[in-house]
């Protein structure tokens, strides 16, 4: 933020006014010297920006005493010196300034340009060099601002050097400074303190952030879930946007599309809110997301998406999830190879590939259909992969029951099981399956089985009349012999007469 937005930014607690030509005011801004002094320099510092420094270095030896015109001298040489790389003399003067803060310039107004000098010093910061000089600068402004009790400065202070500590992976400190950050946000009897909920909310997503890249899930998953259930504060919709990406990524690693989807959904609209760059990245994991569920309904037909379709950074998602949809593998597999720099985020790089699994998956499906017999190098050649990944695919396919035959690995071929033997096979178990049904139920149910004496509990007889089927051969012996007796007298004995 330039030093016209500190100006501005202070008006109501000073009562600055545009119009300082006028003499009266002129003499409230200071000497009319440091001033002109001060504004010269402005003009300098697009052509000159090295004689612009000492200009304005020259602006606190003109007052008498410190006051306003010094501090935004300071300021305003602090941000060349670090823009030229001059780390060391940065933070030599940025001590300096930090003088003014007790006595030359009101609360308010020092903390809201103390604050928008480490937004500035965070946005330049390239480099080891930079961030060695940013962390130098926020322990400068802890130690300076602990004696005056300004806990929300001494809150964004310490934010800003966790999202540092972030950017450099110094994870140790990072859970160090959140653990720090989440204390001071509480009251009391620990509960939240609703008025810190914003910097609470932070923290999370910035070890939301951490887990993420260490991909411990299992502790992301814990604070994710927590940061969800804050209600106590209403976020930047960057925050949101941050921890919503990190859930997406999450899901996918679980390969819960659905949910991913839901989250990079609302991740997106969030970075939009705020203006974020980030919105195209995360739009392009929409995109990828969309296309590991097989969903057919196209991401670009929201609202909210639309105005980005035809976008130079999203063209190439565009056109995968437009050759995914039609199932043109020849189409999908040029869009990749033209934009190689896809791959540039690790992120797409590990979850394409699934995707261009399932699309060369459904391409063998429709190669070999006319066909009972094929070699392997034919699909590798048509699909231009591996014989290996043809046949992982193919094996793939069969294991799954998609498709039925079996590889020859010798002769690098596949017999496909004929469909109409398949289809006797099937009739010809179900037909087999009936006459087993219809046996049980005559040798249990047929009339022909049943003893003559049922239901009159004879001698020997089961109880209640009814004969078992374990009789029913016995029953079935006795009436063969009696149809082979016919109508021969019975034998009387040896006695018989």
């Amino acid at each position: 933020m330039s030093d016209d937005d500190d100006f501005m930014q202070a008006s109501d607690e000073e009562n600055y006014d545009f119009e300082y030509e006028d003499d009266d005011e002129a003499e409230q801004g200071g000497d009319i010297d440091v001033e002109n002094k001060y504004y010269n320099a402005k003009q300098m510092k697009a052509d000159a920006p090295e004689e612009a420094i000492e200009e304005f270095l020259g602006v606190p030896a003109l007052e008498q005493e410190k006051g306003d015109w010094g501090f935004k001298g300071l300021k305003q040489a602090i941000k060349l010196e670090f823009k030229l790389a001059r780390y060391k003399k940065a933070v030599e003067h940025y001590n300096e300034l930090l003088t003014y803060v007790k006595s030359a310039v009101t609360r308010n107004y020092s903390e809201k340009s103390i604050n928008n000098m480490l937004d500035f010093i965070e946005k330049n910061a390239e480099g080891e060099a930079a961030h060695d000089c940013m962390e130098q600068f926020y322990s400068a402004t802890l130690e300076s601002f602990q004696a005056t009790n300004n806990e929300r400065l001494w809150l964004s202070t310490n934010t800003k050097l966790a999202r540092l500590y972030l950017a450099n992976k110094d994870y140790p400190r990072l859970t160090a400074k959140a653990r720090e950050l989440h204390k001071a946000c509480l009251r009391e009897d620990g509960t939240e303190d609703p008025s810190k909920g914003t910097y609470s909310m932070e923290a999370y997503a910035l070890e939301i952030q951490m887990y993420a890249d260490t991909r411990n899930n299992k502790r992301l998953k814990g604070l994710y879930e927590k940061a969800l259930s804050v209600r106590s504060a209403v976020p930047h919709p960057k925050i949101m946007g941050v921890i919503r990406e990190c859930g997406g990524k999450m899901y996918m690693s679980e390969e819960n599309w659905n949910a991913a989807q839901a989250d990079f959904g609302e991740s997106f609209r969030n970075y939009d809110e705020a203006g974020s760059l980030q919105r195209i990245q995360v739009l392009k994991y929409l995109v990828l997301t969309t296309m590991l569920m097989g969903s057919d309904i196209n991401p670009f037909d929201s609202q909210e998406t639309k105005p980005y379709k035809n976008d130079p950074r999203i063209a190439a998602m565009t056109e995968l999830v437009d050759a995914y949809q039609r199932d043109d593998i020849t189409q999908y597999e040029n869009v990749l190879k033209k934009n190689q720099d896809l791959l540039a985020d690790p992120f797409i790089a590990e979850n394409i590939d699934e995707v261009t699994r399932k699309m060369r998956t459904k391409a063998v499906v429709k190669l070999v259909a006319p066909y009972t017999r094929f070699r392997l190098d034919f699909i590798a050649k048509r699909l231009s992969i591996s014989i290996a990944e043809v046949q992982d695919i193919v094996g793939f396919l069969i294991m799954d029951q998609k498709l039925r035959g079996k590889i020859n690995q010798d002769a690098g071929t596949v017999e496909i099981e004929s469909r109409a033997d398949q289809d006797r096979m099937t009739a010809v178990a179900e037909w087999t399956d009936a006459i087993r049904s219809l046996a049980s139920f005559v040798l249990n149910e047929g009339e022909g089985f049943k003893s003559d004496d049922a239901g009159l509990g004879g001698a020997g007889g089961r109880p209640g009349g009814m004969e078992s089927f374990a009789s029913a051969p016995d029953a079935l012996l006795s009436t063969q012999r009696t149809a082979k007796t016919g109508g021969r007298k019975p034998n009387r004995g040896a006695g018989g007469k």
